[in-house]
């Protein structure tokens, strides 16, 4: 057993909840998920979310919002997410013109701003990782410059396994070098032609990633991911939780 829940970040089964959020939210608690990572809510309120959550078992884990939510609607945004039950908001990633050494020194005294508030709700905040920040400045990483500019108790780590790979980087030496600080990981896998594929079924060794996720890195919570499925959403999440389940994860 490597120890964490299993969620499904709704982003991987967009087509079917931009046809029915309800139904499809309920599918993915019929396939066996233990919790949900929102993008969006389909048009839901926030108590009418917090129902569906509660008819159907899910965790209400985390909730994905860009920048411009965090810096003109921060307050809304982080009662939402609170009146659903989730226990993070994550910032899902940064516009091209952020992605720059100045841009994220300037950016993470807001980041800790952010997590502060998000404290007086209740809740944490966390930044989710792109491939680029793992581009070199100074002599490390841009994740690192903004890990090091940043209060670990006011901005976590949802470590995207996926995209580190992409870059190059080991997703199990990352996990370790940030101890304690990755409480979500992002569970996808890189196919042999270096694009998205099922959980299980790419080139990454999941087993031995999830292990480190919970050794080292605290992980609660392991998020699947695919962001471009071509089988349909709801198959490629059914595949994935399976495979975990086989070489037993969960």
């Amino acid at each position: 057993m490597l120890g964490a829940p299993v969620a499904l970040q709704l982003y991987t089964v967009r087509d079917d909840t931009a046809r029915d959020f309800a139904q499809t939210v309920r599918q993915v608690a019929a396939i066996g998920y233990a919790g949900v990572e929102f993008a969006g809510y389909g048009g839901l309120k926030p108590s009418e979310v917090r129902e569906l959550m509660d008819e159907t078992g899910l965790q209400p884990v985390s909730t994905h919002v860009n920048l411009e939510i965090l810096e003109n609607d921060l307050t809304a945004a982080g009662e939402a997410a609170a009146l659903i039950g989730c226990r993070y908001v994550v910032l899902s990633g940064l516009p091209q013109d952020r992605r720059t050494p100045q841009a994220l020194r300037d950016l993470t005294p807001r980041l800790n701003d952010v997590g502060r508030h998000c404290q007086t709700l209740g809740i944490r905040f966390g930044y989710h990782n792109h491939d680029w920040e793992f581009a070199g400045a100074s002599g490390s990483y841009l994740l690192d410059n903004l890990l090091d500019g940043t209060d670990p108790e006011l901005v976590a780590l949802e470590l995207d396994v996926y995209w580190a790979a992409f870059a190059g980087v080991d997703p199990i030496g990352y996990i370790q070098q940030r101890t304690g600080r990755v409480p979500l990981v992002h569970v996808k896998d890189l196919a042999h032609d270096r694009s998205f594929t099922e959980v299980g079924d790419g080139t990454l060794d999941m087993p031995a990633i999830l292990g480190a996720a919970r050794q080292f890195g605290s992980a609660e919570w392991y998020i699947v991911e695919n962001d471009q499925p071509r089988n349909g959403g709801l198959e490629s999440a059914r595949r994935s939780l399976e495979n975990i389940r086989a070489f037993g994860a969960v």
